[in-house]
This record gives structure tokens, C-alpha cells and sequence, in this order.
């Protein structure tokens, strides 16, 4: 697979030599950019979609009319704040806790594609890699509130790890869902399979990808430690929970690894249900991928295939950055829910709900099968992908088949000749 690097460094062919070393420095420029302040835009937004809802302007005066630097001075103020660490506290665990939520967070990214080859790591289990990525978090916030040396902390740390840990059931099994009806755990794989119009989305695949859908970003949100479900920053309750006694940068940490959460989740809905950084326009979406794959095998401009890449990047943070927003929108709607009624909403209700949706989805195409003679009641990329893999399929099983067969009597007629031979 292409990746981004080796896009800008075809972007820049013209300076020689020199085309990988400038390709580099962009690349890790933008790396920085994309990963580390993402969560200053997310912050910004979560206070003006905040203010908006409150009927309040939000921060307006760092940054101009809109205020779109005021989390850069909250960031600077942070950093000038003495690092304390409380005298009860285990201090290398409670040193360390902030890092690994963050880093756990942020790692996420590795997988995630952001347009077609524009991935770190192209893992054929892609999906596996980035939910066991994310499931690292619980562990961070264990030791945060376990080391802190205070029992605000600790029942905090204590209700955010039971809670994160009986909602990842759930939101695995539904991200498992569309996976079905793609048949590949490569994200950047699922992705592609949902070019053309936008009925050609998992999300209309059918009535269980549908569900599912909303199910998973429940869930996600309530993974996420977002309001309706932040009880371990209950206020009336345990203070500011697994995080009470941490102050300047290492708070921030925190809460830099919850948006980055955030952000990922939204993401994964977005390549496994919206289609990734296909626009939903078939015209557009054939043409994007007809000028990608002129740049990577030199058939058309490398610059017209990094500007089409680039165009699904833009696609792709757009989806997933609605997705942040409509969390944002929920934590000034919704009233914060009791620690009994999380539990029982995600082990009494979520999880089975979750395997009815699982089970469907494997159910559906056989019924499909038998009423309508296909598996999907749409015709389209899908469906003559899958159909061309399963014909690829069974050809190289017959060959296969054939082969061994050939050497099996080549080496049966092999052994009889030696045997008259003696």
C-alpha cells in the first residue's frame, strides 16, 4: 500500500534528490500537527458548542472573534503550573499513569487509516490492533487512581475500569457487525469496499449494520468516559474522580487521551459504517480512485493522486470530527446517569442486544440467499467485489487442487518405476 510519505515524496519529484528529505520533514510535521493538536481543536470546539448550547458566546477573546487560540494559553498556563505529587502517593505509579492514558490513546492512530494507503501500520487485523490499543487505557487509569493515595481517586479509578471494561464487549461485538458484511478486519480494505453513492455504506447494508450503528456509538461515547456516562468526574460524588490530585501538564494528559479517544472511535464509525473518506458521491468517489491509482503506478500525476488523497484525509476528519460534535452535543443534553444504571444499561441491555445484531448480520445473507438469490439487496462495488473474490477464490482452490493432484500421481508413478527398477 501507498503510504503518505511516499505520496509526498512523489508530490515534491521534482526537486531531485532532495524530494524524500523534504517528503520527511512534512511528514513529521504533519504527524505533530494531526496527533498532538488535535485535542486543542477538540477542546476549542467542545467550549463553543458548549457556550452556543448555553446560550453564551464561549471563549472570544484569545485568537481574535472566535477565540480559536484560548486552548494554545490554557496550554502554556499548564505547562507553568508546579508538578505536584501528594505525600501518600506512590510517586512512580502516579508519575506514570498520565503517559499511559495518553499513549494509549494516541497510538490508536497507527491503524486508522485516513485515505486510501494513508495508514502507519496496514495490518491485515487492523480493527483488533486498534481496540486492543484502546483497551490499554483502563490500565492508566488504574494506577492513577489506585497511586493518588486518596479515596476520591481510588473509587473513581474503581468505577472508569469497570465501567470501560464492560462496555468494550459491546462495542467490539458491534464494530464486528459490518466486518460480516465486508468479510476483512483491514480497516483501509473496509474502507475502499464503500466507494461509489452513499447507499453503498455499511450503514445501509441492512437493518443490523443500521442498529448497529447507533449501538456502537452509545457504546463508545460511554467508553469514551463522556457525559452521559463521566461518573467518575462526579462532582457530588468523588470530587474530579481517578484525576482529583493531579495538576498542571499531567492533568492535562488526561484529558488530551480522552479526546484523542474520542476522535479514534469516531473515527472506526467512520471507516466501518460512513463509508471512511469516500464522499458518498459516486462520480466523485470513481474519480478520486481512478486519479489514486494513476499517481501510484505512474500512469497520471503523482500530484493529482496526493491531492485526491488528501481530499479523503479532508473527508475523513470531517466524519469523524461530526462525531466528536454530536458528543459534545450530548454532554449539555442528556443528565448524568447513576453508576447501577450504566451497569445495568450495558450488561443487561447493550450486550445482549449487541449478539442479537451479530447474529443477524451472519443470518441475513443466508436469507437473502434464499428469497432473493444474492446476499445484498443492493448491486453495486460491494457486491461484484465479493462475488470476484469468491470466483478468484474458488479458481486457485482448483488449481490448487489439480496441482497437488498432478504431483500426487507424478510421484506415485515415480515410486513404482523405482520399484521395477530394483
Amino acid at each position: 500500500m501507498m503510504f503518505a510519505a511516499q505520496s509526498i515524496a512523489e508530490f515534491f519529484s521534482f526537486l531531485g534528490g532532495w524530494q524524500y528529505v523534504v517528503a520527511a520533514v512534512i511528514h513529521a510535521v504533519l504527524l505533530v500537527h494531526v496527533f498532538a493538536l488535535s485535542p486543542f481543536a477538540f477542546i476549542w470546539l467542545e467550549r463553543k458548542v458548549s457556550g452556543r448550547i448555553q446560550d453564551r458566546l464561549g471563549p472570544t477573546r484569545v485568537g481574535g472573534l472566535f477565540g480559536w487560540l484560548q486552548s494554545l494559553a490554557d496550554g502554556i498556563k499548564l505547562v507553568q503550573k508546579e508538578d505536584l505529587c501528594p505525600q501518600a502517593a506512590d510517586s512512580m505509579l502516579f508519575r506514570s499513569a498520565p503517559y499511559v492514558v495518553c499513549v494509549a490513546s494516541f497510538a490508536a492512530f497507527m491503524v486508522l487509516p485516513f485515505s486510501h494507503g494513508w495508514v502507519a501500520v496496514a495490518a491485515d487485523c487492523g480493527l483488533f490492533i486498534i481496540l486492543a490499543i484502546l483497551s490499554l487505557e483502563v490500565f492508566g487509569i488504574i494506577m492513577a487512581g489506585y497511586s493518588s493515595g486518596s479515596k476520591w481517586s481510588l473509587f473513581g479509578g474503581m468505577r472508569e475500569a469497570a465501567q470501560m471494561v464492560s462496555y468494550e464487549i459491546p462495542l467490539a461485538i458491534c464494530a464486528l457487525v459490518p466486518i460480516v458484511a465486508a468479510g476483512s478486519l483491514n480497516l483501509g480494505e473496509i474502507g475502499g469496499m464503500q466507494r461509489g453513492w452513499f447507499g453503498y455504506w455499511f450503514l445501509f447494508h441492512d437493518p443490523f449494520t443500521f442498529v448497529a450503528f447507533f449501538v456502537y456509538f452509545v457504546v463508545a461515547t460511554a467508553s469514551c468516559k463522556r457525559a452521559p456516562f463521566d461518573l467518575a468526574e462526579a462532582e457530588s460524588e468523588l470530587v474530579g474522580g481517578f484525576h482529583t490530585e493531579y495538576s498542571g501538564m499531567r492533568w492535562s494528559y488526561f484529558f488530551m487521551g480522552e479526546y484523542a479517544s474520542m476522535f479514534a472511535v469516531c473515527g472506526i464509525a467512520s471507516i466501518l459504517f460512513l463509508g471512511g473518506w469516500n464522499t458518498g458521491i459516486g462520480p466523485i468517489d470513481d474519480a478520486l480512485y481512478a486519479a489514486r491509482n494513476a499517481g501510484a503506478d505512474g500512469t497520471g500525476s503523482p500530484a493529482l493522486g496526493y491531492l485526491a488523497n488528501v481530499l479523503g484525509v479532508f473527508v475523513f476528519v470531517s466524519k469523524a470530527s461530526f462525531g466528536v460534535f454530536v458528543q459534545v452535543w450530548l454532554r449539555w443534553t442528556l443528565p448524568r446517569l447513576r453508576i447501577d444504571q450504566v451497569m445495568t444499561t450495558c450488561l443487561k441491555y447493550l450486550v445482549p442486544i449487541s449478539c442479537f445484531l451479530f447474529l443477524g448480520a451472519i443470518l441475513w445473507p443466508l436469507a437473502l440467499v434464499t428469497t432473493l438469490g444474492r446476499t445484498t439487496w443492493t448491486s453495486g462495488p460491494l457486491g461484484e467485489l465479493v462475488a470476484e473474490e469468491v470466483r478468484e477464490n474458488q479458481v486457485t482452490r482448483s488449481l490448487s487442487a489439480a496441482d497437488v493432484g498432478g504431483v500426487a500421481v507424478r510421484a506415485a508413478e515415480g515410486v513404482v518405476e523405482k520399484e521395477l527398477v530394483r
